[in-house]
């Protein structure tokens, strides 16, 4: 009888373990991808932001594997059979987002996801993030997670919509501020493309630059018309000097 506690006790410690485990792998490789968006957000050098989002690339591919495998040991416990029907998963890379004054919206079109029970979609929301899962759609999961939102959103309210063949999610602003972009990674990567406006640089120098970036990605015609440009200014530069001299 005592052999027969013993072996029960030591099955139940090793079905905790199964379970809670696979929750703090999860939980800590969330954290440890939440930590990276923030270091890509503040790299300033191409090289380092390189090598963040590699590392961004491996987090995320050992996360969608421990959800899956969690995934899977759920459905193995609710259901043996359904190991052997295990589906896989995929990352959601294409969507749309517009806002209003009250919400930014995101649009997520799947085929078919309105057909499948809702509790197979999970939304997850935090001040700076939300992620999506969408689970048994066509035979696999498909997983989503945007990171470093541009402005905190409220996460009580915020929530999902599942309409035909897309799945909406209502981030809920803040405040009412316009969002330029989705993430502050990505208007961080918009503020760098701009020219730098330097107080005490020569302003001919900015529109020198500005011309040779120009004149170097247009056409014919236009280098034609720069050309020109250039050529009427330099010969009433030179006027000007000679009309100085007398």
């Amino acid at each position: 009888m005592d052999s027969n506690r013993q072996h029960c006790s030591i099955s139940g410690c090793a079905c905790l373990s199964d379970c809670i485990v696979p929750l703090i792998q999860i939980k800590q490789l969330e954290e440890d991808l939440q930590e990276l968006g923030s270091l890509l957000e503040k790299a300033e050098r191409k090289r380092v932001q390189d090598l963040l989002k590699q590392e961004q690339k491996k987090v995320e591919k050992e996360l969608a594997a421990k959800r899956q495998q969690k995934e899977q040991q759920a459905r193995k416990e609710a259901d043996p059979s359904a190991a052997t029907k295990a589906a896989y998963t995929v990352k959601i890379t294409s969507y749309a987002w517009d806002q209003s004054d009250k919400f930014v919206k995101i649009y997520l079109a799947l085929k078919d996801v309105h057909k499948i029970s809702a509790e197979n979609v999970e939304v997850k929301f935090t001040e700076r993030s939300f992620s999506v899962l969408v689970k048994d759609l066509d035979g696999k999961n498909h997983e989503m997670t945007v990171l470093n939102l541009l402005y905190p959103i409220n996460e009580q309210d915020s929530y999902k919509k599942i309409k035909t063949d897309m799945v909406l999610v209502m981030c809920k602003k803040q405040s009412t501020k316009k969002w330029d972009c989705l993430t502050a990674v990505e208007k961080q990567s918009k503020e760098k493309e701009k020219p730098s406006l330097d107080d005490n640089a020569d302003p001919g120098e900015g529109l020198m630059n500005v011309l040779k970036k120009i004149y170097a990605e247009g056409d014919d015609e236009m280098k034609r018309t720069i050309n020109k440009a250039w050529t009427e200014s330099q010969e009433k530069k030179l006027r000007g000097e000679e009309m100085m001299d007398y």
